[in-house]
């Protein structure tokens, strides 16, 4: 699993931009700088969440996500390493090559 962490000050940043632009003002809600005044209560409660629930089978990582391409990139990074760590692999040919070279010549696929 991934925790997408965006720092205290990217948030306000994000926020007063929903605010500033018309294009995003929907995002915004009162609710949202209510929430923003607990920041460290929910930093705790993440803190323990992940502490208590990430284990070796199924890890957390905790994702810088402050820029959109590095978060992209942080996440697919984690993604390619599971699938990798999961060792599946294509099954083997049903045809030989020279079979496989018949048939093509037999549909006219050269």
């Amino acid at each position: 699993m991934a925790f997408l962490h965006i720092s205290k000050r990217e948030q306000r940043r994000r926020l007063a931009e929903r605010l500033a632009d018309p294009d995003k003002a929907w995002k915004f809600s009162a609710g949202d700088v209510q929430e923003r005044a607990l920041w460290e209560r929910y930093l705790t409660a993440y803190e323990k969440l992940l502490a208590r629930c990430s284990t070796p089978h199924a890890p957390w990582y905790v994702i810088p996500a402050d820029r959109k391409w590095h978060r992209n990139l942080a996440v697919a990074s984690v993604l390619v390493h599971a699938l990798e760590d999961l060792g599946s692999r294509y099954p083997p040919p049903a045809l030989s090559p020279a079979q496989a070279r018949r048939l093509r010549a037999a549909l006219g696929a050269g």
